[in-house]
């Protein structure tokens, strides 16, 4: 029935400061629609930006999201390039389990909060 993800929404406090650190860091692009909403477009996904309230059909908070994304960056790259972004590194380069199998994982907060997992498969670096 389901075959891919298409977007994900996280609920921020302030849509330009997540715009500016999802572009900067994850080099995602910035992109807007539906009459000036705000999200990030990567590959053939987006994360859509909210803040508390712009929702109402949801349960949404402020930093509640939980991300993986995945690159083909190895992990030393990703952690370099974090490190040059001034990002603080909460957790890796660790071995998790990924959708389709093992994956090397670094974590690090966005500016709300929310954890982002950035995460390759060995062997597709």
């Amino acid at each position: 029935m389901i075959t891919r993800i298409d977007h994900v929404v996280l609920t921020v406090r302030d849509i330009e400061r997540a715009v500016a650190f999802y572009s900067r860091v994850l080099k995602m692009e910035a992109v807007t629609f539906a009459g000036g909403r705000r999200a990030l477009k990567f590959g053939q996904q987006k994360i859509n930006l909210q803040t508390l309230g712009m929702e109402t059909r949801n349960y949404a908070g402020i930093g509640s999201g939980d991300l993986c994304l995945i690159t083909e960056w190895p992990p030393e790259q990703v952690v370099a390039h974090l490190q040059a972004e001034g990002v603080e590194i909460v957790e890796g380069p660790i071995g998790k389990t990924g959708a389709v199998g093992t994956i090397v994982s670094v974590y690090f907060n966005d500016p709300d909060g929310n954890l982002v997992e950035v995460s390759s498969y060995p062997g597709e670096t």
